[in-house]
């Protein structure tokens, strides 16, 4: 059994404010520590499950945030970026199961640092009329691929977003967001170790597991952070402007939707 771990970075025990999750400050160096730490855990319960392959997926930022020489050497590693699956690559090498560790809620939520790829440029994203944070659209895009999403982590808020689009998947908290940058958490170890027996657990169960799949091709609706952005983005020519701050495209598949909200994330610097 080949197993993908995606690892986020705002979902993890202990992290709460942006400085942790941005690269040059003492702040970050602890928090992707602490990401390690919970994908270790992780790597550790899909072995636990019989794993026979792991892959981690370095899903935070810049993908380049989990320290190689401290994560579980039974474990291969997907970083660097761009590419073109993004969270979920990785998904195409034949995995039969997507654990999320450290995902968040998103954009507009109520959850710990909510957004939704990039919180400068994107304040909603809808995918056929259901909106979706980063776990919907990259579980989707698992789907497409026939692979389901049986295990997550992450605050409640996350939780209590998620588990409709994944009702046969286990789910961990580890916090209770009462704010976009403060709650109560789990300490580290206990966080690391109700992932292990998380992670293990679904994989147990994971034949009741679900694909989550969308009916394509799906039409995609954007609501951006400022009209300027719109202005922007409706530079792509098949991109439609639907309001001030809203626009609007078709896209064949799930693959080629997120990639091009990747592409527009990537575009966005410009505004910056």
């Amino acid at each position: 059994m080949k197993v993908l771990i995606s690892v986020d970075i705002e979902g993890v025990a202990g992290v709460y404010h942006p400085e942790q999750t941005h690269p040059g400050n003492p702040e970050y160096e602890l928090a992707r520590r602490l990401m390690t730490q919970e994908a270790n855990a992780a790597i550790a319960g899909a072995f636990d499950g019989c794993a026979s392959t792991v892959l981690v997926n370095d899903s935070h930022g810049t993908f380049r945030n989990l320290p190689p020489d401290l994560l579980d050497p039974r474990a291969q590693i997907v970083q660097g970026k761009p590419r073109y699956l993004g969270m979920m690559a990785g998904v195409e090498e034949g995995v039969d199961a997507v654990c999320l560790i450290g995902y968040h809620s998103r954009a507009q939520g109520r959850g710990i640092l909510a957004h939704t790829i990039n919180s400068f440029a994107f304040a909603r994203v809808r995918f056929n009329d259901l909106e979706l944070g980063e776990a919907g659209l990259y579980g989707a895009l698992a789907g497409e691929f026939g692979v389901p999403v049986v295990m997550a982590s992450g605050d409640d808020v996350f939780i209590e977003e998620n588990q409709p689009l994944f009702p046969h998947a286990s789910f961990v908290q580890s916090k209770r967001a009462n704010g976009q940058t403060s709650g109560i958490s789990l300490s580290p170890g206990q966080a690391a170790s109700a992932i292990r027996s998380g992670v293990a657990g679904a994989l147990a169960q994971r034949d009741r597991a679900r694909p989550f799949v969308l009916t394509t091709p799906i039409a995609v609706r954007l609501q951006t952070q400022t009209p300027a952005l719109a202005d922007l983005f409706c530079q792509w020519p098949g991109l439609q402007r639907l309001d001030g701050d809203e626009l609007g495209f078709d896209a064949p598949t799930v693959q080629a939707a997120v990639r091009m909200l990747n592409c527009l994330s990537a575009m966005s610097s410009m505004l910056r």
